[in-house]
């Protein structure tokens, strides 16, 4: 009877919170979901760089959409309040700059201006190069 009401509880919990279900994670633990046709938000949690966005849309980009290494992935919509989980920040990537953005590549690394945009690989190096060797890997 008790495991009856544990399935409950879990299926109960589920069903309130669908965003859960549907998260992708990235290699550093970042929510990824689809938003639109193309566009694909990274869901940032506390302290998170510029870095740790790029590094889940490239996870994202390479190992559920199969994009090849030399593809660009831009920024679609920069940092700022997240449509997927309310209360917190993301920015949004597609594989194309939205209408009349600005593509040239920056100086720096950022995740403010929409069309900024890396190389699908380079977006996934910096999942590997936060403390020097596979940091993510070790959570």
């Amino acid at each position: 009877m008790m495991a009856y009401f544990g399935k409950l509880a879990l299926a109960a919990a589920v069903v309130v919170s669908p965003t859960w279900a549907s998260a992708w994670w990235a290699i550093n633990r970042h929510e990824v979901f689809p938003v639109s046709d193309g566009v694909y938000e990274v869901v940032g949690r506390v302290g998170s760089a510029a870095w740790d966005y790029w590094c889940g849309a490239g996870d994202f980009a390479q190992r559920v959409m199969g994009v090849p290494a030399a593809e660009r992935i831009y920024i679609w919509r920069g940092i700022g309040p997240s449509v997927t989980r309310p209360g917190r920040k993301a920015v949004q990537f597609a594989l194309s700059p939205p209408p009349g953005a600005d593509t040239d590549t920056p100086l720096s690394l950022s995740v403010k201006a929409a069309g900024d945009n890396l190389a699908r690989h380079t977006a996934v190096w910096y999942c590997y190069q936060a403390d020097g060797d596979e940091f993510y890997r070790r959570w």
